[in-house]
């Protein structure tokens, strides 16, 4: 059975030409996994939201990772220059609970099972800020990577949006050149790109890959 694609950029499209229209600043948390993904979203969505960047990612390995990547976000917001206010809320760095999620997927590869469970934990965790906050909408940066389903994504941003009761705003950020447009601003503000997802796996994985492309 054949499953149609939403293209969820259009979606997002007409979101934001009703916000436009109705000449309001909704409030909308941001999950975000890295500075460098998140520099374009912000860009793009602080003309109509007022954004507070929700940085949970209890994936990231090591603590010295975690702890560069998460700085790198704080720096970048203050760097940068938004239509509207953009904040900071930082999530517990809770590595046991994303440990407990992955046992028995820690030999799948990148992009399978174990990466849907690991995105469905930080958006629900999300949902459950933006509920508790009083947040209009929330929503992930990581769409905006070409190596993410973005229609999984979605999907799982629908579903843990209806369990909260708070609304999910759907995307695909590596549309209309987003992904480029990130790597441009990366440039622009000397962020470090890592070269892995974040977490203990990929970075094995990442590291196997290398090995063998210098043989």
């Amino acid at each position: 059975m054949n499953v149609q694609k939403v293209n969820y950029q259009k979606e997002l499209e007409k979101l934001l030409n009703k916000i436009t229209e109705e000449g309001r600043t909704p409030s909308l948390l941001l999950h975000s996994c890295c500075a460098p993904c998140s520099s374009y979203v912000m860009e793009y969505l602080s003309e109509y939201f007022s954004i507070t960047i929700f940085y949970y990612n209890p994936n990231i390995y090591p603590e010295s990772e975690y702890t560069k990547r998460i700085l790198e976000q704080q720096k970048l917001i203050g760097d940068m220059h938004f239509t509207h206010p953009v904040s900071f809320l930082a999530g517990k760095y809770d590595r046991e609970r994303f440990y407990r999620m992955a046992e028995g997927m820690e030999h799948l590869k990148e992009g399978g099972a174990r990466c849907m469970k690991c995105y469905e934990l930080r958006l629900s965790e999300t949902a459950r800020q933006a509920a508790a906050g009083g947040f209009e909408y929330f929503t992930t940066t990581l769409s905006i990577s070409p190596l993410k389903n973005a229609q999984k994504l979605n999907e799982i941003g629908l579903a843990v949006g209806e369990k909260y009761g708070v609304k999910y705003l759907v995307s695909d950020f590596k549309k209309k050149n987003g992904y480029k447009r990130s790597v441009e601003l990366s440039n622009e503000y000397g962020l470090y790109r890592q070269d892995y997802c974040g977490c203990e796996f990929s970075l094995a994985q990442r590291e196997q890959e290398r090995s063998f492309s210098a043989r």
